[in-house]
């Protein structure tokens, strides 16, 4: 079965994530418009797996989707994923309330001979506080910084060294390399920093702004962040041309290890 975080896009924007789930979800036309443009104000997301049952006859999954809106508030959506032995080809559904995911996986399930009880509680309910709580730190933006203090110590090896270790395929190019081997003074400054529990696994993110200062009198900065969410909890590092793109990483990183 497919998974619903797309492995070929390991930094799709929350906004892909949106319209991907709506594009493919068999009934999104059953939910509320006023719902669905909620959604598209969305800043950041976790997906988590939530229930699965797979047996000869039918394989269902049980998806979590967090949100968290522009006005601070967050919405969840549960998708449910299914197929036969027969057709082997996934059935994506989207439902606004848990209740409803529940019952469509229970009628799914006896219309193949396979009841089962709907249950009131779920152990599960607790790490939606925590995809809450993760989500929102890593959007809250620190109070605004100090005045860079550029210190010329061999800054265009400084950015030289920032740029060989980080292990993300998007990571700066050629052209922004070219640019900062003209540089002569640097500032480095962390603007992030959390330990949180991804995967039931404890790991820790930090985020730096490494700013130049180049010889034409320009300033450029380029963000790492450093990272612990890696299956074996080895220590990872990735950099970003700009600080969006870097916080946008940190989200999808907090999601899921990979």
């Amino acid at each position: 079965m497919n998974d619903p975080i797309d492995r070929n896009d390991p930094y799709e924007t929350t906004e892909q994530h949106v319209e991907r789930l709506l594009g493919r979800a068999l009934n999104s036309f059953d939910l509320p418009d006023a719902l669905v443009e909620r959604l598209r104000t969305a800043l950041a997301h976790a997906s988590a797996l939530h229930a699965s049952h797979h047996s000869a006859a039918l394989h269902r999954t049980t998806y979590r989707h967090t949100f968290l809106l522009a006005d601070g508030a967050s919405l969840t959506l549960w998708e449910l994923v299914h197929h036969t032995g027969a057709d082997g080809r996934d059935h994506h559904e989207l439902y606004a309330d848990k209740t409803e995911v529940r019952l469509a996986a229970v009628r799914l399930s006896e219309a193949f001979g396979l009841p089962e009880a709907v249950g009131l509680g779920d152990p599960l309910d607790d790490d939606l506080d925590a995809d809450l709580e993760l989500l929102s730190a890593l959007l809250v933006r620190p109070p605004e910084p100090a005045p860079r203090v550029y210190v010329p110590d061999d800054s265009a090896d400084h950015a030289r060294r920032v740029l060989r270790r980080a292990e993300n395929r998007n990571r700066p190019g050629d052209a922004v390399a070219a640019r900062l081997r003209g540089a002569f003074a640097h500032h480095i400054q962390q603007v992030f920093g959390r330990q949180c529990s991804v995967a039931g696994r404890d790991a820790g993110f930090s985020l730096y702004e490494h700013a130049f200062l180049l010889l034409d009198g320009t300033e450029m900065s380029v963000w790492e962040v450093e990272h612990t969410a890696t299956p074996d909890g080895r220590h990872m590092c990735e950099v970003y041309e700009d600080e969006r793109t870097a916080r946008a990483a940190m989200e999808l990183r907090a999601s899921r290890v990979r």
